[in-house]
């Protein structure tokens, strides 16, 4: 395994050698000069980027789940975006899950050497009957932590897709899964501090993963966030907006149809097709939740 002096992660930037000295508008504007490196790295990604939302859908599409994996600032970016998808796009919660070595105590409280535990990440996989039918994205900055690397290896020798997400080009994260996405982002403005150049980068192909990978299943028609839940005032005008854009009601119309459908996806299939509630539903459900294709 590499050393860590020698990882692109801990290398020191030469830019931000003075960053002690700089006036607090230079200090700013250096760290957002250095920013710009992050998505030139993803651009670089993308291909990469799309095989992975694939495979993640092809699992979902099919019963399985997507998981994150990861320790540290990683973890906590994984557990992020798992814990957005719900509230957005009205996921199952087991559907999208983030797993952080040390726990959900690790969110908030550094766990001393949880990361280094080999074993562990497949043990936290086996708790959540991880299988074959499931996704894995591997998280870590340097891509050489010990409890990514011993889930990532149990998810390949189960038959599950996996995904590798690290900032080092080569690394072992890289070459133990399936995919590897690698936005080699170079030297952190603070040396070593991953959460900064390193987590941006993570944060946006994270994004993209979920979001992409949910659109493609059919929670978005258009760009418009069709599987909301009306659960309060801003989300049932939200609701009620979006029908009446897919189906040029008024406001108000569109607000009592949301009432008597219950959904957001059913209210406009009933109003598109002029069917009733439950003929609605069942076409939905024919076409697994994906409204373009019931209404066609």
């Amino acid at each position: 395994m590499e050393k860590l002096d020698e990882l692109l992660t801990e290398a020191r930037n030469p830019t931000t050698a003075n960053l002690d000295q700089l006036g607090t508008l230079d200090l700013v504007k250096t760290m957002h000069t250095a920013d710009r490196d992050v998505l030139a790295a993803v651009d670089q990604q993308l291909p990469h980027i799309a095989q992975a939302v694939d495979a993640i859908v092809a699992r979902l599409d099919n019963g399985g789940r997507l998981f994150y994996l990861g320790a540290g600032t990683s973890g906590r970016l994984g557990v992020l975006d798992a814990s957005e998808c719900p509230p957005t796009y009205n996921t199952p919660p087991e559907l999208v899950q983030g797993l952080i070595a040390g726990g959900d105590t690790a969110l908030r409280r550094s766990v001393e050497r949880a990361e280094d535990d080999a074993t562990q990440g497949e043990r936290d996989l086996r708790a959540q009957n991880f299988s074959a039918k499931d996704a894995l994205v591997g998280i870590a900055a340097s891509g050489r932590t010990p409890y990514v690397l011993g889930g990532i290896d149990y998810a390949r020798k189960l038959g599950a897709a996996t995904i590798g997400l690290s900032c080092v080009p080569g690394s072992q994260l890289a070459q133990r899964a399936e995919i590897a996405i690698t936005p080699a982002v170079g030297p952190e403005v603070v040396t070593g501090s991953t959460r900064m150049k390193a987590g941006t980068a993570t944060k946006l192909v994270l994004n993209m993963l979920s979001t992409a990978s949910l659109v493609r299943l059919g929670y978005v028609y258009g760009n418009l966030m069709v599987n909301v839940q009306p659960t309060n005032v801003k989300l049932r005008d939200r609701a009620a907006r979006i029908i009446a854009t897919l189906t040029d009601l008024p406001h108000d119309k569109a607000a009592a149809l949301l009432d008597q459908a219950g959904s957001v996806k059913t209210a406009i299939i009933m109003q598109r097709l002029n069917l009733s509630r439950a003929d609605a539903e069942k076409k939905l459900a024919q076409a697994k939740g994906r409204l373009r294709t019931a209404l066609s």
